[in-house]
């Protein structure tokens, strides 16, 4: 069983920066595509970015040129780094990963970290 711990959120003011990390308990290379999703209250959680083992990145457009994914096979990290945060950024952020391998693929979620952005 892979388990994925996040840390890194916190409070900030809108326009500040914070940069989540997710570790993970085997070796990221072993995992195929990584991503960061968010759920805000209320809310349906949401995809924020994606990096794959070939460090091909895609982004939400509300996320675009300000969070950028980032992973360190070894260090077994995936990273956001966020900037110019704003209030909608408000949410818990999540690590998720996917292990391809004989069989059905392996989904793993973290237990998420929050991040509160004030205005």
């Amino acid at each position: 069983q892979v388990q994925l711990v996040e840390s890194g959120g916190g409070l900030v003011q809108a326009g500040g920066s914070l940069r989540l990390s997710c570790v993970a308990s085997i070796a990221t290379s072993n995992l195929n595509a990584m991503s960061w999703y968010r759920q805000a209250p209320g809310k349906q959680r949401e995809l924020v970015a994606r990096i794959t083992s070939q460090l091909t990145t895609t982004y939400d457009d509300s996320v675009k040129d300000r969070f950028t994914i980032s992973r360190d096979n070894g260090r077994n990290t995936l990273y956001l780094q966020m900037n110019n945060l704003k209030p909608d950024d408000t949410a818990t952020y999540y690590c998720f990963a996917v292990q391809l391998r004989a069989g059905p693929p392996i989904n793993y979620w973290g237990q998420g970290t929050q991040v509160t952005v004030s205005s």
